[in-house]
């Protein structure tokens, strides 16, 4: 009897207990073991043990109505350890979105047993080998599997197209390498099909594709496709985007995709495509809102009937062979913003009424056989960024509505035939003008101040050079050879502070050379030839050290200064009767030093020693204020500082010397100092702000560089050590780099005669796997910036000029003046102009004032496009740029080899270095989305170096 009431209380117990412990008690238990399982990360603090705050107000939980979890989405959340298989615990969740973040493992089969799955999304983490065959067994109401940007590799396995509830199946931007399967095909509900960016092996389009009938986003690029486009994607009723661009597609476009009711966006560009445009009667897909068919052999004429796609705001048909009018029914066009039409054979003249009633954004025809004029109302709608008609046979005047386009940032209309006055004064926004071999007469208009480059070589410009000149401090580049400019040259060009190349030649210039031409630092070629200059040449031009020197053909007279004795200077002096020189490496005659050489020694000897009494005096005055310093003056200070500092403000501010000076630029000086604490610290220091008018810029730059530099910390940034500033002075202390910048010693910006280590480095040039390396130190600092930092950074002037390195050549990116921090991730910034450098500007700075991490890539693509070729950014010939210039290299596949820096091209190395080369077009594509994330190209870089590793050991 007592042992069966003891029974009763037992069980008793037992009950009330379980009766205590609720379904949602075991989730919340289940939820902290996920925790725990990842590590405790910072960003699920809120996951805790108090019962104060339900679990599905917990970061990243969504319950049902009646409480069970149902969604746990942690994108960006930094999870860096497996996917626990408790998850799966948690019987009703239907939606795990575990996107960007860092989470390392093979294809988590565990989740096999989240039987009421929905939505999986993966993508933008660190998931290795293959597919499993057994992925059929994910929950069977699945509809969405989203796997893109991940290290997946193999194949994509057959028993995928057993998961017949798939909506959405994403597996882009992986590196799956043998095939796709025909049995993608069985997916009958499929409505989004993601297959770009993989290696696959050659394969065509499986005619199980037709049984498709719900899809409506196909795309493929880059996914090794081979043979014609099939008939039946006429038949995919449903498509809303067809993108099968940059594969290897032949034959000619099927007639019944120009039918697809409901089609918007039709990509087939970068392919092998041949024949005529076909409508095969009426145009059916009118709702289409862009075209890109170029990069094709695609021929005939430009269907008139394009003219009736009112939402059709791209046309891209440019590299291929069209020939005919282009129909005046494109000018029509209401929503048309970018047409390109460019390297075809058209004829006629460009349609009247184009940019009448749309608002066009960029213009682009060079390359053909069009006359006429250029339409009046190009840049009607306010819009206008790019214009680009050059070698064709236009005739005419510039359009009177081009002279306030105030967003046009692109303008060359070389080598056709226009003539008349240039306006007086050039749109305000513009970066580049190139009007080279017209017949453009009058005077050189008043130059915009944010203009980089200026060609207006051989045309019938007179005049003379315009006298003020320090309203364009961002000129580049100035050609204004060939033409009738008389006058002298003003010494306002040495405000032009970052002029690099300066091209006079050919005119009627009189007078003498300003000495201030030697204050021009960024310079290295300078070209005064055939004009009419007289007197000495300056001795400040010596001090410049150019690659690239010619004066000849002048009337300068006297001895060429001793530092202008080289001989790669032996053709930069022709034709000068009254010069002469101290030696014969110049081509000149020999001076005769009779009395008036005597006299010019004794005056030298003067010189110096009114020189070394100016040097004794300035020292006593620089003691002397120096004592001031450190009474009064001092206090007016303020110090911030960063890091932990052996050092005091007056150890920087005695520093400040000229003997100290290593550069100048832009944005202010830049000083070496050495401390003498007691590690002999070397620290760099930029001086911003001196003595005048703080300016918004500088301000604002000075700014961003305190707060993003102040606030992170990594290997791969350059340190920020603490920053200064008082009334008149702002100053930025770093880490000291004693290699300086990456494009001083890849592209072997030594002046001529400069004595450096370049004979005797191991250094110099550098080998592939320094290059490697650079490159992976740099994308593991802007991976930082991107992926790390909350809010993103956007660094928006990433160039080799900008990438310092250390004394074992490791990098770090530098210069943050221009960075932004996003206030979300996925929502971009706005600017209020145009910044950057030309060159490493991705295309979509010139007409966007959104900023987002994808600008960041294409900069850092044109760096690997750097690296692995040798060629400046700007270093496009006839392409313009890099970017553009690499891409058609690899539209042919012999040129790659071709491009590889000689430097490099051991063949051990070749294939590593294309893939490289590959990488850098991917990042510089003119589309954003089509540029893969820095966490992306670090790991492909990574892979690079393990196989650079494995080479070296084998």
């Amino acid at each position: 009897m007592h042992s069966s009431v003891l029974l009763l209380i037992i069980l008793s117990f037992f009950s009330r207990a379980a009766a205590q412990t609720t379904p949602e008690d075991g989730e919340r238990q289940t939820l902290l073991r996920i925790k725990e399982d990842w590590g405790n990360p910072s960003v699920l603090s809120s996951w805790n043990d108090s019962t104060a705050i339900s679990h599905c107000k917990w970061t990243g939980i969504e319950c049902s109505a009646d409480g069970p979890v149902t969604n746990i989405s942690l994108v960006n959340q930094n999870i860096t350890q497996p996917i626990p298989a408790a998850i799966c615990k948690l019987k009703n969740l239907s939606i795990l979105d575990l996107s960007y973040n860092d989470i390392p493992d093979s294809f988590p089969t565990s989740l096999y047993n989240c039987s009421n799955l929905l939505h999986l999304d993966l993508s933008q983490n660190y998931f290795v080998g293959v597919i499993p065959s057994d992925i059929y067994r994910l929950s069977p109401r699945l509809t969405d599997l989203i796997l893109s940007a991940n290290n997946f590799t193999g194949d994509i396995p057959r028993s995928i197209g057993r998961l017949s509830a798939i909506e959405y199946l994403a597996l882009d931007n992986n590196f799956f390498d043998a095939s796709f399967p025909a049995e993608l095909g069985n997916l009958s509900n499929l409505q989004t099909l993601w297959l770009a960016y993989n290696p696959f092996s050659p394969a065509t389009i499986p005619s199980s594709f037709r049984n498709l009938t719900q899809l409506s986003f196909l795309w493929m690029t880059k996914t090794n496709l081979k043979g014609e486009i099939p008939e039946f994607i006429g038949d995919l009723t449903e498509m809303f985007q067809l993108d099968l661009a940059w594969n290897s597609l032949s034959g000619s476009i099927p007639a019944g995709i120009w039918n697809l009711k409901k089609l918007r966006n039709l990509y087939l560009f970068a392919n092998h495509l041949t024949g005529a445009i076909n409508l095969d009667g009426p145009l059916g897909a009118l709702e289409l809102e862009e075209i890109d068919v170029s990069i094709n052999q695609l021929n005939g004429s430009i269907p008139e009937e394009l003219g009736k796609l009112q939402n059709l705001s791209i046309l891209f048909m440019y590299d291929n062979r069209f020939s005919g009018e282009i129909p005046a029914s494109i000018g029509l066009l209401p929503a048309l913003t970018d047409l390109r039409l460019f390297n075809n054979s058209l004829t006629g003249v460009l349609p009247p009424e184009l940019g009448k009633y749309s608002s066009l954004w960029n213009f682009e025809v060079e390359d053909n056989m069009i006359s006429g004029s250029l339409p009046e109302y190009l840049c009607a709608g306010g819009s206008l960024i790019s214009i680009v008609v050059f070698n064709n046979n236009l005739t005419g005047n510039v359009p009177t509505s081009l002279n306030n386009c105030s967003s046009l940032a692109f303008m060359d209309i070389q080598s056709n035939r226009f003539s008349g006055i240039l306006p007086d004064k050039l749109p305000s926004e513009l970066l580049w003008l190139n009007i080279k071999n017209n017949q453009f007469s009058g005077n050189i208009p008043t130059m915009a101040k944010s203009l980089q480059f200026f060609m207006a070589t051989n045309n019938l410009l007179s005049g003379k050079l315009p006298a003020v000149l320090t309203g364009i401090s961002e000129l580049n580049k100035l050609y204004l050879a060939g033409n009738l400019i008389s006058g002298q040259i003003p010494p306002g060009i040495s405000e032009l502070k970052n002029l690099s190349v300066l091209n006079l030649s050919s005119n009627h210039l009189v007078g003498e050379i300003p000495a201030a031409i030697g204050s021009l630092q960024e310079l290295n070629s300078l070209d005064l030839s055939i004009n009419q200059l007289s007197g000495s040449i300056p001795s400040e031009i010596g001090d410049l050290r150019l690659p690239t020197l010619n004066l000849s053909s002048n009337r300068l007279s006297g001895e060429i200064p001793i530092s202008l004795h080289f001989p790669a200077y032996n053709r930069s002096f022709l034709s000068n009767p009254n010069l002469c020189a101290s030696n014969e490496l110049l081509n000149v005659p020999i001076c005769k030093h009779g009395l008036q050489w005597k006299l010019r020694m004794m005056l030298i000897v003067l010189a110096s020693l009114v020189s070394l009494m100016a040097t004794v005096f300035a020292v006593f005055v620089r003691r002397a204020r120096h004592g001031r310093s450190n009474g009064g003056v001092l206090r007016t200070w303020k110090m911030m500082s960063f890091h932990p500092l052996d050092f005091t403000e007056s150890a920087i501010l005695s520093g400040l010397t000229e003997d100290n000076l290593i550069g100048s630029g832009g944005s202010g000086k830049v000083y070496r100092i050495v401390l003498e604490n007691h590690v002999a610290q070397i620290v760099a220091v930029k001086k911003i702000w001196n003595g005048r008018t703080l300016d918004s810029l500088s301000e604002k730059e000075f700014q961003s560089e305190v707060q993003i530099l102040g606030s992170i910390r990594h290997a791969n940034i350059v340190k920020l050590l603490c920053c200064l500033w008082s009334v008149d002075m702002k100053l930025l202390v770093y880490e000291y780099m004693e290699n300086w910048s990456l494009d001083r010693w890849l592209h072997k910006k030594w002046r001529v005669g400069e004595q450096t280590e370049e004979m005797n480095s191991d250094h110099v040039p550098l080998n592939w796997s320094t290059r490697l390396r650079i490159a992976i130190d740099v994308a593991q600092g802007l991976c930082y910036m991107h992926h790390g930092c909350s809010p993103p950074i956007v660094h928006r002037d990433v160039k080799s000029g900008n990438i310092l390195l250390d004394s074992e050549f490791r990098a770090k990116i530098a210069d943050f003046g221009l960075a932004r921090m996003l206030v979300k991730l996925g929502e971009p910034n706005s600017v209020s102009a145009v910044a950057g450098t030309f060159g490493y500007m991705a295309p979509e700075c010139a007409y966007s004032r959104k900023i987002n991490e994808k600008m960041d890539a294409y900069s850092f693509g044109v760096i690997l496009l750097e690296l692995t070729t040798g060629k400046k950014a700007n270093d496009g010939g006839e392409y313009g740029n890099l970017a553009e210039w690499a891409w058609r290299c690899l539209q042919e596949a012999d040129k790659v080899i071709d491009a590889i820096d000689q430097d490099i091209k051991d063949p051990t190395y070749v294939e590593e270095i294309v893939i490289v080369f590959k990488l850098g077009v991917m990042c510089t594509s003119p589309l954003p989305s089509s540029r893969p994330t820095m966490k992306d190209v670090l790991q492909i870089l990574l892979r690079r170096r393990q196989a650079v590793a494995n080479d070296t050991m084998a």
